[in-house]
């Protein structure tokens, strides 16, 4: 059985009631929602990874205003068409709607052809990415858009889409599907609504045209989905499953599937910016102080592969890419951020201490600012023992010195330094 269009074209939502998922956004509560019954929108980036219903959000929000409404995607778009849309909404003399799909994938300079029309109105821009917009965006047109982060889809929102898609296939087809077990169905989605009736429908063309009842079982799936394998995932749907097995291969100290990974994700045709930019982050969460080269290099392999692309770029990345694999691995300054932040939001805004305090004034002098602050490099060593954190975290550990001979030194300083305090 073929279906005239994809199966997730044609259950696309057409209003917030039949929408699925992104409750914090569009609930009846949700803040976007409520941005919208006010009649206007601001300029916005839609974040979130594929298939969560950024496309589809940003057909609703048109529809709800009615104005103007024009959709490009970067992948196809250039600044010329981007004016013509721009020419366009000013000849009519009303605010429109302009939504462009992977604005990652434009450059500074066709951002920086939107600016002017969205700084004077004239355009309201609604832009969708899977990438951090912090890094993808360029910050004047950023700093003018309201940032909406998107989430994958749980297993309540997948069920009800999966409902959808059999009822579908009952009232238009007259087609009876049965699905007694949807644990393939689920992991192959991976929270993704596009991906969850792409499998659905890849089962289904298997079936003969005359067929009225079928049992859909996680066997036929898996069984459908690996022989169908290269049409899954013509537009790359393997993404983030690949990207995880390399960046797990280089923190598992393992250059061969490192280097393998990587030809997949450049084979497949995958950003050169989006691999720099995950090396980068492992260089300093899975490496660390361990071997502090590892972010330098890191940092070098992204500038360069930004100046010189494909098919050179590749060679950097699996310098880099090997050589992180080969490092030796420490989290350590990973964990103690992350425990040094859990703190703070268990234990708020605690004051500073009265002695690590700005004294610019002559007032905060005498009521004991700055008092009894110790300068370090007017002592031995360039150090003194002094209390540097609120007095209710005295004595906490937030920092745990790796098992690697880099910060085995490191811990053997600190015990130097302060003795028993932190029982380094």
């Amino acid at each position: 059985m073929i279906l005239t269009k994809p199966l997730a074209e044609l259950l696309r939502p057409m209003d917030f009631d039949q929408y699925i998922g992104q409750e914090h956004l569009v609930g009846k509560a949700g803040i976007l929602r409520k941005t919208i019954e006010s009649g206007s929108i601001p300029s916005m980036i839609l974040w979130g990874p594929p298939g969560v219903g950024k496309t589809t959000l940003a057909f609703i929000l048109a529809k709800n205003l009615d104005i103007p409404f024009y959709s490009l995607s970067a992948i196809d778009a250039g600044v010329k068409i981007v004016r013509d849309v721009i020419e366009k909404a000013q000849q009519s003399g009303q605010k429109a709607i302009l939504f462009l799909d992977e604005i990652h994938r434009f450059s500074k300079s066709q951002q920086d052809s939107l600016l002017s029309a969205v700084e004077k109105g004239t355009l309201t821009l609604i832009g969708a990415t899977t990438e951090n917009p912090s890094f993808e965006v360029i910050s004047p047109l950023l700093s003018r858009c309201q940032v909406y982060i998107l989430e994958s889809l749980g297993k309540v929102e997948l069920e009800k889409l999966l409902i959808q898609a059999l009822e579908y296939f009952k009232e238009e087809h007259g087609l009876l599907l049965e699905i007694p077990e949807t644990e393939a169905l689920f992991r192959i989605s991976g929270g993704d609504a596009r991906k969850l009736f792409n499998a659905i429908e890849l089962v289904v063309s298997t079936f003969p045209n005359d067929t009225t009842n079928r049992t859909i079982t996680n066997s036929l799936v898996s069984q459908v989905i690996q022989q169908n394998l290269a049409t899954y995932d013509k537009n790359g749907e393997m993404h983030y499953d690949i990207i995880s097995a390399f960046i797990k291969s280089i923190r598992g100290s393992d250059p061969n599937g490192a280097v393998y990974w990587l030809a997949r994700m450049i084979e497949g045709g995958e950003d050169i910016k989006f691999i720099a930019r995950r090396l980068l982050i492992l260089a300093s969460e899975d490496i660390g102080n361990s071997n502090p080269n590892a972010l330098l290099l890191a940092n070098a392999c992204f500038d360069a592969v930004n100046k010189i692309g494909y098919p050179e770029g590749r060679i950097i990345l699996s310098q880099t890419a090997v050589y992180l694999a080969n490092s030796p691995k420490s989290n350590s300054t990973y964990l103690a951020i992350k425990k040094a932040q859990k703190i703070v939001q268990q234990t708020g805004n605690l004051s500073v201490p009265l002695h690590l305090r700005n004294a610019p004034t002559k007032l905060m002098k005498e009521i004991g600012y700055g008092q009894d602050y110790k300068y370090a490099h007017e002592f031995e060593g360039n150090f003194t023992e002094l209390e540097f954190l609120p007095d209710r975290l005295k004595s906490t550990i937030f920092y745990e010195p790796g098992t690697n001979k880099r910060e085995a030194e490191d811990r053997k300083e600190l015990k130097n330094r302060w003795k028993g305090k932190y029982n380094y």
